[in-house]
């Protein structure tokens, strides 16, 4: 592999993926308990979900780039502008490149998904597709980016959680449940749980740049509390959702993954030096991903073993 190629794989930073795609899995898979699951929205929505991230990786590091946030005193993985290993140009035409591919599997997706309804859910879904591509390059691109005033989380939440999961059960189904707001606001918390890791290890370098997230706004140790709230209402609200929906114990196979998250949310607190939040990211994106997993394979399980 050529340094170039290693250079575009560090850009596209291949590890967000699983969580990316954790919300339309679990939309999905609620899709399939509800008797509505489509192969072809599966595929679709899967790879719309894979661009979009893709999307957001690379106007993450163009505009944290040009702005000078990623410098000697951030502590996580050097970025790909940040090293000068891809030159402006050539983020700005992978850029735009991701968002031909988000746009090209976007609008499929929504012609496949809205074809048995009225028009009005097909522009509504063109509108929602537009605002997750721009929601994508405005989180560190232009004047006033929302990821640099403390609204990012809000944002995760919006399109990792409600939308996400939301918007891909009723590409399934073609209907809503209001119950499926729960498993949504799960996945939504979760996901912003990951940011706040995420900025709590670059609260430092953050500040300095004028980065004002959230964590720089109430500090560290505020943010560990709210860390905590994170996840402890993401495993109520997918409780909630479970047992108004119970009808056998293999529905609790979402409880596996909690012991881990559990675990890791202990050891978080008590981090002091910045440097050690990094593992973590990981971690938590990867037991979403697997919480989202064993919810969903619950969920399919209980339509034919009843235990």
């Amino acid at each position: 592999m050529n340094t170039k190629t290693k250079a575009i794989l560090k850009a596209l930073r291949l590890r967000t993926l699983p969580l990316a795609v954790s919300g339309t899995l679990l939309g999905s898979f609620l899709a399939s308990f509800y008797g509505q699951f489509h192969w072809d929205i599966f595929a679709l929505t899967t790879i719309t979900a894979v661009s979009l991230q893709i999307l957001s990786n690379l106007a993450n590091d163009y505009g944290d780039g040009i702005k000078g946030t990623d410098n000697h005193h951030r502590i996580g993985p050097k970025r790909a502008m940040q090293s000068g290993e891809i030159k402006v140009w050539e983020m700005k035409t992978a850029i735009a490149v991701s968002v031909i591919i988000s746009l090209v599997s976007g609008i499929w997706l929504i012609i496949k998904g809205t074809q048995n309804v009225e028009s009005t859910y097909l522009w509504l879904f063109v509108v929602l597709g537009l605002g997750a591509i721009i929601s994508a390059l405005k989180y560190t691109i232009g004047n006033k980016p929302y990821g640099y005033i403390g609204l990012g989380d809000f944002f995760v939440f919006l399109w990792f959680g409600i939308i996400g999961v939301g918007g891909t059960f009723f590409l399934h189904a073609n209907a809503f449940d209001i119950d499926i707001l729960l498993p949504a606001a799960s996945m939504g918390l979760f996901c912003v749980g990951v940011l706040n890791i995420n900025n709590m290890r670059d609260r430092i370098s953050d500040d300095l740049a004028g980065k004002k997230t959230l964590v720089v706004r109430i500090g560290e140790k505020a943010a560990k509390l709210y860390q905590i709230s994170l996840i402890l209402l993401a495993i109520a609200t997918s409780s909630i959702f479970i047992f108004r929906h119970y009808k056998g114990a293999v529905q609790l196979l979402f409880l596996l993954p909690i012991p881990f998250m559990l675990r890791n949310l202990y050891r978080l607190v008590n981090i002091q030096e910045p440097v050690l939040f990094d593992p973590f990211l990981k971690r938590l994106s990867i037991e979403t991903f697997f919480f989202s997993v064993h919810m969903g394979v619950g969920l399919i399980l209980t339509n034919y073993v009843q235990i």
